[in-house]
């Protein structure tokens, strides 16, 4: 087992102490976890206080919400959806378009906590990188997944939807579903570090798309502060939008992480002994290092 695995962030706990160098992933667990509880309630307890899943539900019987995802498959698949469905779809875009679209994946999407755990047993046995996948394939699957919808007639991804899978495996027990979810984190453990999130999952491909223009960034707003550590690069699910924001200042390029990509989990915040890291705006963030 590499000691340098092991040291991760061990930096950050010297100086800052535990809770602030897990902060953000703490906040996180208990949004997931939330936001997972709110739907079996009522399955499990009869307390009724969110109805459906998280592709359609319906709050309280008043607060309609519908992932625009889901939504835009089933318009190319010639059904006309209900004004609540419109009306959810808006609210959900016009919420990630505020917060960063994937930051859905983060700190709602249940599945993240499957595959996180894999990272971290992954790390902790050394296993590397592994395979080499290309980013962009999740663009040709969300690609297909449109596809499909306007040819079958069908929301082709909700079949094989592995959130969906979950949530109905958590609701009604063991299932074909569970089988899904292991091989999932089977995958991101033996065959490809943050490859599904990463490299594979349309839903997260979808929702990059609303947080290219999305306000809520994190910064690299004391970049000359960063002693080269590289545990920002070894806990991030998408490293590769971390270096234009440290390392462009020669470049010209601002301390802001823009990319869509970005899932806005704030782990590089925690796991920086130099605090190098903070939650924004692409806007008052720029102005800030120009100002100093």
């Amino acid at each position: 087992m590499s000691a340098a695995i092991k040291r991760i962030g061990a930096e950050a706990v010297a100086a800052k102490g535990r809770w602030q160098a897990s902060k953000w992933l703490a906040w996180r667990r208990v949004s997931q976890v939330f936001f997972l509880a709110l739907f079996v309630a009522g399955p499990w307890f009869g307390w009724w206080i969110v109805k459906g899943s998280l592709s359609s539900s319906l709050t309280l019987d008043v607060l309609p919400l519908t992932d625009p995802y889901v939504l835009l498959q089933s318009l190319l698949a010639g059904h006309i959806p209900e004004a609540t469905a419109l009306i959810g779809a808006l609210l959900v875009l016009g919420a990630y378009l505020l917060l960063g679209g994937r930051t859905y994946c983060s700190w709602v999407c249940p599945l993240n906590m499957v595959t996180d755990a894999a990272q971290w047993l992954r790390r902790r046995l050394g296993l590397g990188l592994g395979a080499r996948l290309r980013r962009d394939t999740r663009y040709l699957i969300l690609g297909a997944s449109l596809l499909a919808s306007l040819v079958t007639g069908v929301v082709a991804w909700e079949l094989v939807n592995p959130v969906t899978l979950l949530h109905r495996g958590i609701v009604f027990g063991i299932g074909l579903g569970w089988t899904v979810i292991a091989a999932i984190f089977l995958f991101d453990l033996l065959v490809a570090n943050h490859g599904w999130c990463g490299h594979l999952c349309p839903v997260g491909a979808f929702y990059s798309l609303p947080g290219q223009v999305s306000p809520l960034r994190v910064s690299a707003a004391r970049r000359n502060q960063c002693n080269d550590c590289m545990d920002c690069i070894a806990v991030c699910p998408e490293p590769q939008v971390i270096p234009p924001a440290l390392k462009g200042e020669r470049r010209s390029l601002g301390p802001v992480i823009t990319s869509g990509a970005c899932t806005n989990c704030g782990r590089c915040i925690d796991v920086c002994s130099k605090d190098v890291f903070e939650f924004g705006t692409r806007y008052f963030s720029n102005k800030l290092e120009a100002a100093t």
